[in-house]
């Protein structure tokens, strides 16, 4: 079953510094100068970000020369539960833009939601909802550092029903208003 989400450079990048467990298989790091591919999830010393560069496959991976990382084997097969939390994600990542829930998550998964909150929540540490505002918050941080957008904008653009629910959470993730995000990475303004 292939499971492909659409992720940027720099999430990836990030998923990869964080050791990401929940993101293993989604896509593979590529480390140029050592030709080695690994899991996101690989403990090994991390390269430079300008030596790096990701598949979504193993084959791809291989197919553009690199081999695989002997410590976290990334060629190996995976556990059901990690294709269930690539599942989920790959939902979340597809459909951020949207107003889902819990129920629309599990009737995708085809299992029930307590039991696809209870399985996310033990493979990732936090819950589809949690893992969706996160997702969205990485949408919204991109477009205020990258697009003139307004706020209100990008709150609806990354799938927030409510702008103070999105300012609320930017918060809590980013420890700042966007406003302050905005002004931080530099971005362009309109006007």
């Amino acid at each position: 079953m292939e499971i492909q989400a659409k992720f940027t450079f720099d999430e990836m990048w990030e998923k990869f510094l964080a050791c990401d467990r929940a993101h293993d298989g989604l896509f593979f790091t590529c480390v140029k100068t050592t030709k080695i591919y690994c899991r996101p999830s690989c403990r090994s010393r991390k390269p430079k970000k300008r030596n790096v560069e990701f598949c979504f496959s193993v084959e791809e991976a291989e197919n553009r020369g690199f081999r695989a990382c002997k410590r976290c084997q990334p060629e190996i097969g995976q556990s059901p539960a990690i294709e269930f939390t690539q599942r989920v994600i790959a939902f979340l990542r597809g459909h951020y833009d949207q107003k889902i829930g819990l129920d629309e998550v599990a009737a995708h998964i085809g299992m029930s939601p307590s039991y696809v909150d209870r399985l996310f929540k033990q493979e990732t540490g936090e819950t589809p909802r949690s893992y969706l505002e996160k997702i969205r918050i990485d949408k919204a941080a991109d477009l205020l550092a990258n697009t003139g957008k307004t706020n209100l904008e990008i709150s609806l653009e990354a799938g927030f029903q409510s702008t103070s629910h999105f300012y609320k959470v930017f918060r809590q993730l980013k420890q700042q208003s966007p406003g302050d995000y905005r002004k931080a990475k530099g971005a362009r303004h309109n006007g």
